[in-house]
């Protein structure tokens, strides 16, 4: 059976509107679980393993399933991680390497030690396309996909479209880079960016084309991995950061309700899905 799972953020939850008000990690879990959302990623850049473990309990009372999210600073610290992640009962680690070569042929060593590791434990991995970090830039992540069969992504797309500045409309050549990258994607992240800005208004108009594009981008990414899952959970994490990757006015008030927002990518992705097919 194949089945959409939809998660939030952490992180996005700290603060989660333009309230600016961190809420306790109990009433976080019970927000996110009343909102209908799968599970909730806990992201250790943006937080600590202390932080993990105090939010599990409440995650767990509310039947919210936990992704980690891991930003290893040597090859060796992973395996801490994918131990805890094993412990927590999450899916995968979403893996934002920040050991960075310079060099293809430095990198490509990395990638498949962490590989190794990941088998070794029993941990699955995959690598999010992210800036400031292995995947940084989307010509190098394509070369390394072309080297190393196994390497699985998490496609959180909105770094791409700024690293490269997209211009709009995108050309035949680019959009068919970023297929590239949907095709070896195997759970996706939901954020709107444009060339100049990574995480926009959704309801502006004049962002209407840059939701359009990615819209039409995680159909593409749900339907080929129907494609190639008979069976399994397909994630999507909604992840609207706050500030500073939510933009402000000149009070420093966020300019969209990041709750809300999240809210609506969720059905937006739900509908797509049954749109294609559904659970089943």
């Amino acid at each position: 059976m194949r089945r959409l799972q939809v998660y939030t953020s952490l992180w996005a939850m700290q603060p989660h509107d333009q309230s600016g008000v961190k809420l306790p990690y109990d009433q976080v879990c019970e927000m996110v679980a009343e909102a209908g959302f799968d599970g909730m990623a806990i992201d250790l850049g943006a937080s600590d393993v202390a932080v993990a473990h105090a939010v599990r309990p409440h995650m767990e009372a509310n039947g919210l399933t936990p992704l980690i999210v891991a930003f290893p600073k040597t090859i060796e610290s992973l395996e801490d991680t994918l131990h805890m992640a094993t412990d927590f009962g999450a899916p995968f680690v979403d893996l934002i390497g920040q050991v960075m070569p310079i060099a293809l042929d430095d990198m490509v060593p990395v990638i498949e030690t962490w590989l190794a590791m990941s088998d070794r434990i029993g941990m699955p991995i995959q690598f999010e396309t992210h800036r400031n970090c292995i995947t940084n830039d989307l010509y190098v992540t394509l070369q390394l996909l072309d080297r190393i069969p196994d390497m699985r992504i998490c496609a959180d797309l909105s770094h791409y479209v700024v690293d490269r500045e997209f211009w709009f409309p995108m050309s035949e050549h680019d959009l068919a880079l970023i297929s590239r990258i949907l095709k070896r994607s195997d759970s996706f992240q939901g954020r709107v960016a444009s060339r100049q800005q990574i995480q926009l208004q959704l309801d502006f108009p004049q962002n209407r084309k840059w939701v359009d594009l990615f819209k039409g981008w995680w159909r593409e990414g749900l339907a080929d991995w129907r494609d190639r899952n008979a069976s399994g959970d397909c994630i999507f994490v909604c992840e609207l950061g706050p500030p500073e990757y939510a933009m402000t006015d000149a009070q420093g008030r966020e300019m969209s309700n990041r709750w809300e927002e999240a809210q609506v990518i969720k059905g937006w992705v739900h509908e797509i899905w049954n749109e294609l097919g559904g659970d089943g």
